[in-house]
């Protein structure tokens, strides 16, 4: 009999399986470019007009958060510091593509074709602003967590079915990936090698709950491994990186080659929402270190530094950004708001007999006091 020591007797331990996530940045936080730059970031004009978004994303921001404060907007998520995912992202899809956006990407909306004077209105409680005008694949904005990343999902597998050569972007937050919706519509998609890129905006803060008390994992793109997916990180603030990457995965989700999950590392510069007060538990230090890695001055150094970018288009660019969300801001505050029975009219095709009956006594109710 050969001793218990002897490894003869025991079966060999062999690795079945292996993983690993890269990062990718061109831009440090000078604005220094750390490598060679994909062909679009060497045109002047694609530089600009990724700028150009960015700024107007933040300008649309700080007018939407001063709406709110003075009484005139409902509770508003702010992407402050997060512009260069939603502007990376809308930059890289194709016109056909779709966006299932989470609450955060006005700037890739307002690339899509999204009125700002809708978004206005979609913040402001009224159904209409949901009815995109100039775009009529995208959908609306979802406030609820994780929930629409089965929608997307579903979409893609849809635009597969019916042999369609467009795919899904859909963004969720870090949060979103602790969600059971998260992980099956992930799971479901590479089971069909569905058309879609998922885009984690990992901006660190989950409302008040830190991004280390989220998950035990490495990254969050590793998320992706589970379901047999690719998975990697971006530069979440460095806005040609979030570009070629998510432009990589969603050519090789449109030729065929299944689903991929973005990880795009970035920072929540304001609180969650206007109805938060995200100093009662964040260090506001933390914060303020925050501010040196953002997107929006690390394109303008590297532009500035090529010789692409001066203050004179500095100033005009802020003068025009301010004179066009000001202009869509007075439309939204002049719009006439819907009669309250409208609640009712976005729920079924249909109205059930109940429901027809309450949106009934609610319009009299309306009548009548315009009578009074």
């Amino acid at each position: 009999m050969k001793d218990r020591d002897d490894k003869e007797d025991f079966p060999l331990r062999e690795e079945v399986a292996s993983f690993t996530v890269g990062l990718t940045r061109y831009l440090d936080r000078e604005g220094n470019a750390t490598g060679q730059l994909p062909s679009f970031a060497l045109q002047a004009d694609e530089l600009q007009a990724m700028y150009r978004s960015m700024v107007l994303t933040r300008s649309f921001d700080a007018h939407a958060v001063a709406l709110q404060r003075t009484g005139r907007l409902g509770t508003y998520a702010s992407s402050l510091g997060q512009e260069a995912v939603s502007t990376g992202l809308a930059m890289a899809m194709g016109q056909d593509d779709i966006l299932v956006p989470s609450f955060r990407e006005h700037g890739a909306q307002l690339l899509r074709g999204v009125a700002m004077e809708e978004l206005f209105l979609y913040w402001g409680g009224d159904e209409r602003g949901s009815d995109f005008r100039d775009q009529p694949l995208d959908f609306p904005v979802s406030v609820t967590v994780g929930g629409h990343a089965p929608h997307a999902t579903g979409l893609a597998m849809a635009l597969q079915i019916r042999g369609c050569n467009n795919a899904v972007v859909c963004v969720i937050g870090d949060g979103a990936t602790s969600k059971g919706d998260v992980y099956e519509a992930m799971n479901f998609a590479g089971v069909r090698a569905a058309p879609v890129v998922f885009v984690i905006n990992n901006n660190e803060w989950a409302i008040s709950t830190p991004r280390n008390s989220q998950s035990a994992a490495t990254t969050l793109a590793q998320k992706a491994i589970a379901a047999g997916i690719p998975g990697e990180q971006v530069d979440g603030n460095d806005v040609i990186a979030v570009r070629d990457r998510v432009g990589a995965a969603l050519d090789s989700a449109r030729a065929g080659e299944g689903p991929a999950v973005i990880e795009a590392l970035t920072y929540r510069l304001a609180d969650h929402t206007t109805a938060d007060d995200a100093s009662r538990y964040r260090d506001d230090a933390e914060t303020s270190s925050r501010w040196e890695f953002e997107p929006v001055l690390r394109l303008r150094r590297y532009m500035e530094n090529a010789g692409h970018w001066n203050s004179d288009q500095e100033q005009a660019l802020l003068a025009d950004c301010e004179e066009r969300v000001g202009r869509a801001a007075a439309a939204y505050l002049d719009s006439a708001p819907q009669a309250p029975e409208t609640m009712f009219d976005y729920l079924y095709a249909s109205l059930p007999a109940d429901l027809l009956a309450q949106r009934a006594r609610v319009a009299a109710r309306g009548e009548a006091a315009a009578d009074d």
